[in-house]
């Protein structure tokens, strides 16, 4: 006899792929939205929501756990190791600010909710891929070895985060983020 467990599972990932596309986009207008703000862009009742996530939280943590898994993901495709370290760095950077453009201002709403800490140990998949790259750098003699790996970094990280917070500002235009970020950043990592 057919069961009803594939249809229940499938509509349960509509809904879950629902719930956070409308959670992401509720967010990307700066704060973190209530549950019932959720359900009703959603179009879910409260019901379904709060079984697929029990509170706020568990939401605002899924939605980065995807965002950032996105961002690995693309990362990876990339195959950084086949071009030379300035040139995989330009493409990382035209390849991810797009990303983390779209995805300012839940990168904000992180901060507030969960501090930087944690949302920087949360990309600590994504910016492996910075880590190693550095490190072919170095080993290639194109970028400094007078300073640590892991500063290296967590330089690129907070110049990254600063073209974002520039662009919320209003002071970037987020279509010249990715120029001035690839000669900052060169600049920075060159011997």
């Amino acid at each position: 006899m057919p069961t009803s467990t594939p249809k229940r599972r499938a509509d349960a990932e509509r809904n879950i792929e629902t719930i956070l596309r409308a959670t992401h986009e509720l967010m990307a207008h700066g704060t973190l939205p209530s549950m019932s703000d959720v359900a009703t862009a959603s179009g879910i009742g409260r019901v379904t929501l709060y079984s697929h996530f029990p509170s706020r939280e568990v939401l605002l943590e899924e939605v980065l756990r995807r965002g950032i898994e996105h961002t690995d993901q693309v990362l990876t495709e990339l195959a950084l190791d086949e071009q030379p370290p300035a040139e995989a760095l330009a493409r990382l950077v035209q390849k991810s600010w797009p990303i983390l453009d779209r995805h300012r201002r839940v990168r904000t709403i992180a901060l507030a909710e969960i501090g930087p800490e944690t949302l920087r140990r949360q990309h600590d998949a994504a910016f492996q891929h910075v880590g190693r790259l550095i490190e072919r750098g170095r080993a290639a003699g194109d970028f400094r070895t007078d300073q640590p790996v892991d500063w290296l970094v967590a330089t690129f990280y907070a110049i990254l985060h600063a073209a974002a917070d520039e662009v919320d500002a209003g002071r970037l235009a987020s279509a010249d983020a990715p120029d001035l970020l690839i000669s900052t950043l060169l600049s920075t990592l060159r011997r």
